[in-house]
């Protein structure tokens, strides 16, 4: 079965009364940081609780070595999942306004910690929930701790030492879910250094999504990864981004797709040119 599930607007509204399910709203913005709280603020769907990009699902920035958004500690993140009520039989919903990359970085965490049954993405997030009239709300709920317990899974990452003793193999299923222009270095608008890591495929996670701003069907993202598989087997695909945010979709949308999931370079570019000895690349 995929680790990847969606949930409809539809679907999230009949079940808001679920004691077993828990709603994190994920919205966020990286040129504005305090947005998602603000708009969470603001009206939030009923249930729901705010994970926070920076403060909840990435740990702080050691400059010069980590990339923008390391990951959490695990033990830091667990306390926060309990502290938002989360048991180990729970099902969660996550959602951001639509495109779903920071939903999809929380259900990456949870896939790290062992959670593998049960979460779910809100298909087309907020703005989906918007457009078909359901309820909005600016109550928080009351929660009761959990006890969820989970293992960080060291598989599901390649660091970048790692990374560099594959880059010689041309076939490497390398991709990266920044947009084109990023990735050939002609802009850079967050990080100090223009380009991406040699023998990547640009893999933009926009594409994941149709022009309604839902996910592909699965036989369509199939076709996609086909392409960037170079052949090789899912797990041998790295996927990374600016700081491993976006790429948690290309990975949400390979298992989506039928896959098995890959490995995440979680640094992702962000930390890749900290170190000057690590090779970069420009143009298509």
């Amino acid at each position: 079965m995929s680790l990847a599930r969606l949930l409809s607007p539809q679907q999230l509204a009949a079940r808001l009364d679920d004691p077993g399910l828990l709603i994190l709203d994920c919205r966020f913005a990286l040129d504005d940081p305090g947005y998602g709280a603000r708009v969470f603020a603001e009206n939030h769907i009923p249930g729901a609780q705010y994970a926070d990009l920076e403060r909840d699902l990435s740990a702080e920035i050691v400059k010069g070595k980590t990339g923008r958004h390391p990951l959490p500690d695990p033990q830091t993140l667990l306390q926060r999942l309990r502290a938002w009520g989360l048991d180990n039989t729970d099902e969660v919903v996550l959602y951001d306004d639509g495109p779903g990359a920071f939903a999809a970085r929380a259900w990456w965490l949870l896939l790290w910690l062992g959670k593998r049954d049960g979460v779910y993405l809100l298909d087309g997030g907020m703005n989906a929930w918007r457009a078909a009239g359901l309820p909005l709300t600016t109550a928080k709920p009351s929660v009761q701790p959990g006890a969820f317990r989970g293992e960080p899974d060291s598989g599901l990452l390649i660091d970048a030492d790692g990374l560099v003793a594959l880059l010689a193999d041309p076939q490497l299923p390398l991709i990266d879910a920044r947009a084109e222009p990023r990735f050939r270095g002609e802009v850079e608008p967050i990080d100090p250094v223009a380009g991406h890591i040699p023998g990547a495929q640009c893999a933009a996670f926009t594409e994941n999504l149709g022009s309604d701003g839902r996910f592909l069907p699965p036989a369509q993202l199939h076709q996609r990864f086909a392409r960037l598989l170079r052949g090789r087997p899912a797990e041998e695909l790295v996927a990374y981004c600016g700081s491993g945010v976006t790429a948690c979709h290309n990975l949400f949308a390979l298992s989506l797709a039928g896959y098995p999931l890959g490995r995440l370079y979680a640094g992702s570019w962000s930390e890749w040119i900290t170190d000057p000895r690590h090779p970069i690349a420009r143009g298509a």
